[in-house]
This record gives C-alpha cells, sequence and structure tokens, in this order.
C-alpha cells in the first residue's frame, strides 16, 4: 500500500487502546461518547462544532445519550462529506481490558473486545486529527457517531436526516477489510408471539390446561416445516429466519416447574431479505404458524391460548449501484493509497441501511474487525492503521 495520508501510526493505535477500555454498551454510551468529545477538542475541533442530537428520547429503550455529531468547515470547495460509526459494543465487551499481542490488539481477558466498532471511532478522530494537523485539504465534513447500532440500529433510525447537513455521501466505519466496500445489505423484520394458555397440575390432570409451550413449539416446527425457518428459499424471493428467545414473564424462564403445565410463553424472532416486501412475507408466514398452533392445542373442555403476534419493520434494505457516485469516489480514493476496493452484499444490517434511507448513499468499509461479538475478538493493528489511512483519502482525494 502507498501510504500517502501522514497519519501519526502511533497515536493511532494508543487511540484504540484507549477507546477499547471504556465502558459502552448499548444504551451506556455516554463515557466513550464525552472521551470523543474531550479528544475532538484538544486537537482543535471547538466546542460550538460538537453536539449530541435528541435521539435518546425517541428510542422506547433506555439510552443516556443521543447521537454525537460533529461539523467541521471545509477548506476547499465540494459536497459535504459524512463519516459515521457506532459508539457502542455488544455485552460480550463489558469489563474488556486490551493488551498488544505483535500485530493484533486482543483482551486480556474471558471477554469480547469491542473492536466493533472502537475501531470506527478511533478511524474517525485520528482523520479529524490528520486533516487539523497537515492542513490537508479538504470539504465540509460532517461526523456522526450512533447509540444502539447493536441493539437495532436505534441511533440511526431516530436521527433527524437535517443533521447529516445535507451531505451528498457518506463513509460508514465498521468491518473488517478497509477496502472490502459493503455497498448493500438485507432489510429486517421483528416478531414477537405472546402465548397464554392455562396452567394446570401436569400429573393429576394434564388434560385442563393449556400448554403454552406446546403451542410455541408446534408453531416452530410448523414453520421449519413449510421451509420458513433458517435459510429461506421460495420461488418469490429468499431470506433468512430464526426464532432467538424463548422466554416466560418479564424475561424469566418459560414455566415454574415441571409438574405445571406452562400458561404463558413469549417467544422473540427475526427475519431478513434483501426484499422488505419478501422479509414482511416471511414474518406472516410465522403468524399463520403461530394461529395454526393455537387450534391444535386445547383443553378438555375445548378450551385455546390467547395468542399475540405482531411483527413490523425493523431496518429497510439498500443496494447501491457499482457506478453511483459514492461507490465511485470509494473506489478511486482507494486506488490513490493502492487498494483494490471490491463491493459486497451483507446478510447484516448497519447504519447504513437508516442512513441510505435517510438520503444519503452509504458505503461501509472495514478498520481491523474480526471475530466480532465473541471472546477471540481481536483487531489487526495493520489493517486497522490502513482503514485510518483510507479515511483520510476519502475524506481529501
Amino acid at each position: 500500500m502507498t501510504t500517502t495520508s501522514p497519519i501519526d501510526a502511533t497515536a493511532a493505535v494508543d487511540r484504540l487502546m484507549r477507546y477499547i477500555a471504556i465502558e459502552g454498551q448499548s444504551g451506556k454510551e455516554r463515557l466513550i461518547a464525552e472521551a470523543i468529545a474531550a479528544e475532538l477538542k484538544a486537537i482543535g475541533v471547538p466546542a460550538s462544532a460538537i453536539r449530541h442530537d435528541d435521539a435518546a428520547r425517541k428510542i422506547d429503550l433506555p439510552t443516556e445519550v443521543g447521537n454525537l455529531l460533529v461539523s467541521l468547515p471545509g477548506t476547499k470547495p465540494g459536497p459535504r462529506l459524512l463519516f459515521s460509526t457506532h459508539l457502542d459494543v455488544v455485552p460480550i465487551c463489558a469489563g474488556a481490558k486490551p493488551k498488544r499481542d505483535g500485530d493484533r490488539i486482543v483482551p486480556e481477558g474471558e471477554t469480547g473486545l469491542g473492536g466493533d466498532n472502537r475501531t470506527g471511532c478511533a478511524v474517525l478522530v485520528t482523520l479529524v486529527e490528520t486533516i487539523l494537523k497537515r492542513s490537508l485539504p479538504h470539504p465540509p465534513i460532517t461526523l456522526l457517531f450512533t447509540v444502539r447500532e447493536e441493539s437495532g440500529l436505534q441511533g440511526a433510525k431516530h436521527l433527524d436526516p437535517r443533521d447529516l447537513e445535507g451531505a451528498a455521501m457518506c463513509f460508514n466505519v465498521d468491518g473488517k477489510l478497509a477496502a472490502d466496500l459493503i455497498t448493500g445489505a438485507v432489510g429486517a423484520e421483528r416478531w414477537e408471539a405472546t402465548i397464554k394458555g392455562k396452567a394446570a397440575h401436569a400429573g393429576v390432570a394434564p388434560e385442563n390446561g393449556i400448554s403454552s409451550t406446546l403451542v410455541a413449539s408446534i408453531a416452530l416446527a410448523d414453520a421449519f416445516a413449510g421451509g420458513w425457518w433458517g435459510k429461506v428459499q421460495k420461488p418469490e424471493g429468499r431470506g433468512t429466519s430464526n426464532a432467538g428467545i424463548f422466554e416466560g414473564r418479564s424475561g424469566k424462564p418459560a414455566g415454574d416447574a415441571t409438574n405445571v403445565v406452562t400458561d404463558f410463553v413469549h417467544v422473540v424472532g427475526e427475519t431478513r431479505s434483501p426484499d422488505e416486501a419478501f422479509a414482511a412475507t416471511i414474518t406472516a408466514a410465522y403468524g399463520a404458524s403461530f394461529e395454526k398452533a393455537r387450534g391444535k392445542v386445547k383443553d378438555a373442555a375445548g378450551g385455546m391460548a390467547e395468542l399475540e403476534f405482531k411483527g413490523g419493520a425493523q431496518y429497510p434494505s439498500f443496494n447501491l449501484p457499482d457506478d453511483s457516485p459514492v461507490v465511485a469516489h470509494a473506489k478511486r480514493a482507494a486506488e490513490a493509497i493502492g487498494l483494490s476496493a471490491t463491493c459486497h452484499f451483507s446478510n447484516g444490517g448497519l447504519d447504513a441501511n437508516w442512513l441510505v434511507r435517510h438520503g444519503v448513499p452509504t458505503v461501509t468499509i472495514g478498520a481491523g474487525q474480526y471475530e466480532i461479538h465473541t471472546v477471540k475478538e481481536y483487531v489487526d493493528v495493520p489493517e486497522y492503521l490502513r482503514g485510518c489511512h483510507y479515511a483520510v483519502a476519502l475524506a481529501t482525494a
């Protein structure tokens, strides 16, 4: 790779190590947001250019702060560029302590690391440090650090598009290889089934009970038999689905004892597809399976369980053409520093899903994240630095 952007590699790695060590699970992003804001001020960004939006008040789940936004004036004419990343990490990263192991940053203990997405946070601050300290010409730039990405892209969903200041294109840092460009991703739906059966003594009079566990089990088996479970391939579309949570009241286990017919079960699942309409079709198939199962489980008097099934869109799909301006810009910037960019479609959701829906074409780049959401997670330092170089090239090309 041709290193044409003069980043301070030592400072960039030190920054990432500091950010990883700061707590910040979804909804608890205040500390990492404060650290980033303080460092931006220290490298010359006016306090007046840094603020939080009101997304925290719009999100249904408790959320400490809104999205962090930073506005930088341009030093040359050109359309405004948006650079984005997310502040939060998944729960497995709680208590993470990073250590350097050769070309890798790894967790000291049995936790995740949080490279997803503290690499993105560190890349964006390194970008600002580099263009300010080196006086590199650049168009107007907006930085966006979102909250609650890991819990359903909530921050990106609830931002006000006007806060993006008319940005013409966006580069979202949230991936593995710098020049593996994610230019499209599936949309997703979330569904919930609440089943209220009837308790009875499972040994003395099981026929007087209505088992919510049985209703849910028959429903999921029916969805599987119909080809709606897991990888879904139908003449009318393709996608995936999963039932991820099977619980009782208030997150407790489903059922109280082995000798009691289970009277309450709550099942939560998801469906995904490149086609939003087909994702809704998969969700509807689950609803039909639960209704069918309800009719099959009755007590001695013919009573059936109560069923509430609801589903809806969680985030939209998108797919940018390879010849779109934002993809062309990303490819040119990659070539300028000796990288060969390739385009990919993701089966996972990204903040880019919502940013595109908000009107800003968005390409996602990488910065060395590996084995994310596991205790084997690590950051590849050379690839992280490559992501830093790439971000500067994107801002200054």
